[in-house]
């Protein structure tokens, strides 16, 4: 499950962003929110938010675990530019470009792992023969060679 969430017309320059987002990408998302909170960047507070948002909106409607949620994907481009002049002597004026940024920011489910099942299986909630299933199922996403395997032998019970 992936959420997006998305900040346009952030009036700081990409580059500066983008020195903030390098710091998260990747990480889980308690994490990621620590590192914002204690970075002292003007743009770190707005990547906060954004993040703040994503989470909020993963919780409401997907009904996810924050815990569970990493940053799967955040990048940062370039906004409109607003073009100023700077009036100089004799008649000369020097452009100035007030830069802005648009940050897309992904956040992505960690999938459930086949420890995660086993503990349920211990608990009551999944049946051994099921745990033996999502173990041949994890194993068969791995690779396209085991895949064939597993349909190979599948062919040969059926018939």
């Amino acid at each position: 499950m992936e959420i997006k969430a998305k900040l346009s017309n952030l009036r700081t320059a990409p580059r500066k962003v983008r020195q903030v987002v390098d710091l998260v990408r990747g990480k889980k998302v308690p994490e990621a929110q620590s590192i914002l909170l204690f970075t002292v960047n003007k743009s770190a507070r707005s990547v906060l938010k954004l993040l703040n948002s994503a989470v909020a909106s993963a919780k409401h409607e997907f009904h996810l675990d924050e815990s569970n949620l990493f940053i799967s994907k955040i990048t940062v481009d370039e906004g409109p530019k607003l073009k100023r002049w700077h009036p100089m002597s004799r008649g000369r004026a020097y452009p100035i470009i007030k830069r802005s940024s648009h940050v897309v920011l992904v956040i992505s489910e960690k999938n459930p792992t086949v420890k995660e099942a086993v503990k349920e299986a211990k608990v009551g909630n999944i049946k051994k023969a099921e745990v033996k299933t999502i173990k041949k199922v994890k194993k068969s996403e791995e690779s396209p060679k085991l895949k064939r395997k597993t349909a190979a032998k599948k062919a040969k019970v059926e018939k």
